[in-house]
């Protein structure tokens, strides 16, 4: 009689990577690499060039050159799952798996391209301390990357124990609240111990990536949930809340309860790439009122019939609600212009017709002055 085993306990599929988030789909999108004799693995950090895969009951260090070393969406990165050469010095890995999701951000340069910081995450989860004035613009920039990522976000305020009014904490809350709809916002106290099983529930079973400005209280949240000090903490400054990078690289840590948590370097910069859909579910509320203008293009500026222009005025939403909506389309416009030349041929036509608009009203003004 011949005897069959599932795609989770076959040689390919070791059931030591069951914590780190291995399934059946993962152990099918292997199989071919299996076949040539690789290992799985799943990233565990990145830096200069090589990275740390955790595969059957070992960590082997692994070189990334081979995987596409010169474009930032392609090259290996924290959270992938790769097909790692067995022996061999240097050990390379030889190829990732088809992501199931990535949070990209735009990089620092003038070369317009992506930066992929955390890959197969379920729960993008965004680190904001109430040790500083909240910055409801940077949260919702924050949640339109993770909704284009296809992760789900949980807003986490930090450092609650600097709040000590609860009135004054159930309003910081409700703010946040209304800048993230169909989003979880928890307030947490690590120092006290406060809101972390709540936490845990929300993002168990699954991965789930760390984000925020330094200081947000990121790596003592990691510390917190993973029930030890695996992550050094340091002391923000007074003056403004901000903190060193405590964090250097992004690393993956598997949780007690079975989770996977990836904790990233504070952002100081967090720029949109291509993240429409992400903007247009951040703010739902603006797109839903969009159907009802007069106009199916309207800018919701002066058009008459603006349905989100009388929301505003019935003080139904929030004037800087559409402010901040109109600068993230904008930017994600630029973004995308820069490599799509479809958009940018419809920019160009926008900025002539608004021009255009903008010489005709002043032609009329001086009309009716002489």
């Amino acid at each position: 009689m011949t005897s069959t085993s599932s795609p989770l306990s076959s040689p390919s599929s070791p059931s030591s990577l069951l914590p780190y988030g291995w399934d059946e789909d993962w152990a099918d999108a292997f199989a071919p690499y299996a076949a040539e004799g690789l290992l799985p693995g799943r990233v565990l950090r990145v830096d200069r060039g090589q990275c740390d895969v955790a595969t059957d009951g070992d960590v082997l260090r692994a070189d990334t050159a081979f995987v596409t070393p010169h474009d930032p969406m392609r090259v290996v990165c924290t959270g992938d799952w790769v097909a790692v050469e067995p022996g061999g010095s240097p050990r390379y890995v030889r190829a990732y798996l088809p992501r199931r999701t990535a949070f990209v951000r735009s990089t620092s340069s003038k070369r317009s391209e992506g930066q992929i910081l955390a890959a197969n995450v379920d729960h993008a989860v965004i680190a904001v301390s109430l040790g500083v004035e909240l910055d409801l613009g940077r949260i919702e920039r924050f949640l339109a990357l993770a909704w284009e990522s296809g992760a789900q976000p949980v807003v986490v305020l930090t450092k609650a124990d600097l709040v000590p009014d609860a009135v004054t904490l159930s309003y910081l809350a409700q703010d946040v609240e209304t800048t993230a709809p169909g989003v979880p916002v928890l307030t947490v106290s690590a120092e006290r111990r406060e809101g972390l099983d709540v936490l845990a529930a929300v993002v168990s079973g699954g991965t789930s990536v760390l984000l925020g400005q330094s200081g947000a209280g990121k790596s003592t949240l990691a510390n917190a949930l993973l029930g030890d000090d695996v992550m050094d903490v340091q002391a923000t400054r007074d003056v403004d809340g901000k903190g060193r990078h405590t964090t250097t690289t992004r690393n993956l840590l598997v949780l007690p309860g079975g989770s996977v948590l990836i904790d990233t370097p504070g952002l100081r910069g967090v720029g949109l790439w291509d993240a429409e859909t992400g903007v247009g579910q951040v703010f739902a509320e603006i797109e839903e009122l969009a159907e009802d203008c007069r106009f199916h293009d309207c800018a919701h500026e002066s058009e008459p019939g603006c349905a989100v222009l009388a929301a505003i005025d019935a003080g139904e939403l929030p004037a800087r609600r559409l402010e901040s909506y109109r600068k993230l389309k904008r930017e994600n416009q630029r973004i995308v212009a820069k490599t799509d030349a479809r958009v940018r041929a419809e920019l160009r036509r926008d900025w002539k017709r608004k021009g255009a608009m903008g010489r005709a009203a002043m032609e009329a003004k001086r009309g009716r002055l002489r």
